[in-house]
């Protein structure tokens, strides 16, 4: 099975004949399988020349690039080789008929919302804060406009994130949500773990007929993929809260994994590393699953998204948004 390979070292990716390799600045040679590659995360300063990028188009590997401390800056992705004209006019119909969108903008959120719940209810004294978000969900369904249903999305994280200090164990406290920069440990988690599961839905995405800049919940705009944000939000309470629940409570995370001043706190490097150890490890756990009838990994799942959105959009099969069973 291919996986994704992360990068923290400095150095040039290289090809040469039918390999792939990192010289780092110390002159030390690392070579990649890259057969066995679905997608490369670079952390570190990375030069890269046409030959390189050439044999990972060839491979259809997408390269994900992140920012000095750890945030999504973009990616390099390959010529599109999976393109349907008929599929993109679907995607362009649903978002401009008000009713169809709407339907897909409220699946995303109900997904979401259901795995914030799920969540919760894994911890003791949430209740009340399960009940909040259901009553969110019931605005929800009323809605009018995308802005009103925004409006019930965010409203209902901000209960879920009210519910952190409950499960959490530990001296970090969360306030509240901020992003620009974070400036807490929490913040610094939650921001760096939705990057990575925006590249990784993004990635999946890339492997469908999807174009990944039509969007039904979020706005579509100029310079962003808006389509990986939409599906995202089922993902971030699945994938990215449990890691973050895990890191704290079992003191994980030391406070040298943390670059911390007065207005901002980013994952050091070792941090980094602590979390995308334990991405990695999630995103290769396998489920059974139910209508399929064999296991499927957590970013298999993801795919399976994208490919019930498409059945959706052909009128093949009313969408469904994930909802864990297990």
């Amino acid at each position: 099975m291919s996986r994704d390979l992360f990068i923290f070292s400095s150095g040039t990716i290289k090809r040469k004949e039918n390999t792939i390799y990192l010289e780092t600045n110390n002159g030390e040679r690392k070579f990649f399988p890259v057969e066995n590659i679905d997608s490369i995360h670079l952390f570190g300063e990375i030069e890269l020349n046409t030959k390189a990028l050439n044999f990972f188009a060839q491979k259809n590997i997408v390269i994900h690039i992140y920012n000095y401390y750890g945030y999504y800056s973009g990616s390099y992705l390959p010529r599109e080789k999976n393109v349907s004209g008929e599929l993109l006019v679907r995607q362009v119909q649903h978002y401009l008929d008000e009713e169809e969108r709407m339907y897909l903008a409220y699946s995303f959120v109900e997904g979401a919302l259901f795995h914030m719940q799920r969540n919760l209810r894994e911890y003791e004294n949430t209740n009340e804060f399960v009940i909040k978000i259901s009553q969110e969900l019931e605005n929800a369904k009323n809605c009018k406009s995308i802005q009103e249903l925004m409006g019930c999305e965010g409203r209902a994280r901000d209960v879920y994130y009210n519910a952190f200090n409950l499960i959490l164990k530990s001296k970090f406290f969360f306030e509240k949500r901020e992003k620009r920069p974070p400036t807490n440990p929490i913040n610094a988690l939650i921001s760096f773990g939705n990057s990575l599961i925006y590249s990784t839905v993004l990635s999946e995405i890339y492997k469908t007929q999807l174009n990944p800049t039509i969007s039904y919940l979020h706005e579509p705009r100029e310079r962003r993929f808006s389509l990986s944000l939409d599906l995202s939000e089922i993902f971030k309470p699945l994938i990215v809260d449990p890691i973050i629940f895990k890191l704290i409570n079992n003191n994980m995370l030391k406070d040298e994994d943390f670059d911390q001043d007065v207005n901002y706190c980013y994952l050091t490097e070792s941090g980094r590393k602590k979390f995308l150890k334990e991405f990695d490890s999630k995103m290769e756990t396998t489920i059974k699953h139910r209508k399929l009838g064999r296991s499927v990994s957590y970013k298999f799942l993801i795919r399976l998204e994208c490919y019930k959105l498409i059945k959706h959009l052909l009128k093949d099969e009313i969408y469904k948004p994930l909802k864990a069973w297990w």
